[in-house]
């Protein structure tokens, strides 16, 4: 309980510190680096301690990346600046919407069909404005530390090819702390929350930048295959399993 209390502290902390900059760089008309930095010291409070192999693409790019848990948010956009896809149902959540769309948060409706259109619309113009976006194309953390088939369908937004925009694969490698840490099953979102607060000590992150796919190269569920490859290699892992499993960002 004392870890999860002295973590939630750090995390308000660094909110208090960033958010006045925050605002006072977006006054001035400037890009504001302090979403990125907030982030970057939130993963840290959790008590991940990252390290970046490989280089992030810094504009017109849209990174791929495995899916475990929430912290993968942190981890990601810390390392990067990256913004990403999100339910819009999140951003009626209270502190955590109002967190995300800080952050340049592209908000999509998944509960139709007819939103799969929508969702690939509203990546495709932030992919347009050179914003760097992230998408966890496997939809779902229940697979755990294994990586699940990534949808075809996500990419859409992709086709046809966007100038410029290229697709960077991401491995988020939490070593053997990826059990302790996924999120998956019936656990709410709470419940992980505190667990993960309230583990003793810190746990190393690697993010493997992995070399950029051109999407011009082929259709959606190549790109798919390619990326999840790079991902799978670079995680040592065996390729998963092909179920799927419920949303959870």
């Amino acid at each position: 309980m004392v870890r999860l209390i002295l973590r939630t502290l750090a995390m308000a902390a660094a909110l208090t510190a960033c958010l006045p900059l925050h605002y006072l760089w977006r006054l001035s008309g400037r890009p504001s680096p302090w979403p990125r930095r907030f982030l970057a010291l939130t993963a840290r409070a959790a008590g991940m301690r990252v390290r970046v192999i490989g280089l992030p693409l810094e504009r017109d790019v849209l990174f791929l990346a495995n899916h475990l848990s929430w912290l993968d948010i942190l981890v990601l956009a810390g390392a990067s600046g990256t913004a990403f896809v999100s339910k819009a149902e999140v951003a009626d959540v209270p502190v955590v919407g109002w967190l995300a769309g800080l952050n340049n948060t592209v908000f999509v409706t998944r509960s139709e069909r007819a939103g799969v259109r929508g969702q690939a619309d509203a990546l495709r113009r932030a992919l347009a404005s050179g914003q760097p976006v992230a998408l966890f194309p496997e939809g779902t953390t229940d697979g755990g530390p294994e990586i699940l088939p990534f949808r075809a369908s996500l990419l859409a937004a992709l086709f046809p090819p966007l100038p410029g925009v290229m697709v960077q694969p991401v491995a988020l490698d939490y070593g053997a702390a990826a059990r302790d840490l996924e999120w998956i099953g019936d656990e709410s979102g709470l419940a992980n929350v505190r667990k993960v607060l309230a583990r003793r000590g810190t746990t190393p992150v690697a993010v493997h930048f992995l070399a950029p796919v051109d999407p011009a190269s082929g259709d959606r569920k190549a790109l798919a295959r390619a990326a999840r490859a790079e991902i799978v290699e670079a995680l040592g892992d065996p390729l998963g399993p092909s179920g799927g499993g419920a949303d959870r960002l």
